[in-house]
């Protein structure tokens, strides 16, 4: 769920609420007086860890895709990085009709 920022026009005061985005929405349209501040994206309060690197299951799972479909981008990351594989990829690609 998002943080948000509120500013209640009548009295100045600004404070932030953790809350989903309908019921953001439903206090906004219930209190007029009040307004979201919005300096960028809402504030996600989300898991941990580094997302940008799968772990080694996943990274299994996406070699037997890669080798299912060695033409993919999938493939030029996770496919078999062996000589033989690397040539006939680069060879397909080399062919393939541009679309």
């Amino acid at each position: 769920m998002p943080t948000y920022k509120f500013h209640n026009k009548d009295t100045g005061e600004v404070w932030e609420e953790f809350m989903g985005i309908s019921a953001a929405d439903d206090m906004l349209k219930d209190n007029p007086h009040i307004e979201r501040l919005v300096n960028g994206a809402p504030g996600l309060v989300g898991g941990t860890g580094d997302r940008t690197k799968p772990d080694g299951g996943f990274k299994e799972v996406l070699s037997k895709i890669s080798e299912a479909n060695p033409t993919s981008a999938l493939a030029n990351t996770y496919g078999a990085k062996d000589s033989k594989s690397v040539a006939v990829r680069n060879l397909v690609q080399k062919h393939r009709p541009k679309v």
